[in-house]
């Protein structure tokens, strides 16, 4: 299988420094033609991926975190070449969401009895994203974090406890023929379960179902956040009082707020968001199971 590993070296931890050596290792060069490129500027893998697709390579690999993830699944969407990922980065949402696992060696020897699935992907006024997605409280800190000189998940704890001051803001929401108004601290736009570390936004969610959880947490008391924080952290966000999910292909949201994440990385809009489902739109190489 025609196979490109794209590396990220600046995301997360930077625990990927040895990479190379593990891939040359323990990935299976009977089922594998692969070769290494290193990303070297935003939105560089992107170009690669694109580059990869026309030189007709059959698999993508991420190495790296959601965002490098979410710039080669950008690319690949609708096509045939597979993506698949090692997780690298400071969440890893998606590949923890498919059970790959965390140790790069570990991580490489899953690639050698992985096989290819077809997912949902998503769009927010037309931009894909794969993952979760949002607007609120986890997009300020997905903006936040983007600048934080030391990553990991210890440093976005710590910065979620900073901000935890963050207001509730109003919402007006389409969706099946009806419009309402909600008070959120944030409203998730969930593909697949998971902002990474296994700290579930939406555990039910199915990635292939053709439906986006829209997981609506609206105002707490400020000292009841450790325990809603607990609940994500155990899966059981669903049973929390200040949780409501809308499940549908596509939905408006109106807000005043310009700023959302998608796949954990910040960005600007202006006006309305529209979030919609692209039903089995994305090859996936992923372990069994």
């Amino acid at each position: 299988m025609k196979t490109k590993f794209i590396i990220n070296p600046i995301s997360g931890t930077g625990k990927q420094k040895h990479i190379e050596n593990i891939i040359e290792q323990y990935l299976d060069k009977n089922r594998f033609e692969y070769d290494i490129c290193f990303t070297e500027y935003s939105l560089h893998a992107k170009e690669i991926a694109k580059q990869a697709k026309q030189e007709d390579y059959k698999l993508i690999v991420a190495v790296g975190g959601d965002g490098t993830v979410n710039e080669i699944s950008s690319e690949l969407i609708g096509s045939e070449v597979a993506l698949s990922i090692i997780p690298a980065g400071s969440g890893n949402g998606l590949a923890f969401h498919f059970g790959i696992k965390r140790n790069l060696t570990a991580a490489v020897l899953q690639l050698n009895t992985s096989e290819t699935k077809t997912i949902d992907s998503g769009t927010a006024n037309g931009i894909p994203f794969v993952n979760v997605s949002g607007i609120g409280f986890d997009a300020h800190i997905s903006h936040l974090f983007l600048n934080l000189k030391e990553r990991g998940f210890s440093n976005y704890i710590k910065l979620i406890f900073k901000e935890i001051n963050y207001k509730a803001k109003d919402y007006t929401i389409c969706y099946n023929g009806m419009e309402r108004k909600v008070n959120a601290i944030l409203i998730s736009f969930a593909n697949a379960t998971q902002y990474g570390n296994n700290f579930q936004i939406s555990p039910n969610s199915k990635i292939d179902d053709g439906l986006i959880d829209f997981v609506i947490v609206k105002d707490m008391a400020r000292w009841k956040i450790p325990h809603f924080l607990f609940k994500i952290a155990q899966g059981k966000i669903e049973s929390s009082d200040f949780v409501e999910i809308i499940r549908t292909e596509k939905m408006k949201i109106k807000s005043k707020d310009q700023l959302i994440h998608l796949d954990g990385e910040p960005k600007k809009i202006n006006g309305n968001i529209e979030v919609v489902i692209n039903k089995n739109s994305l090859k996936i190489f992923v372990p069994n199971g």
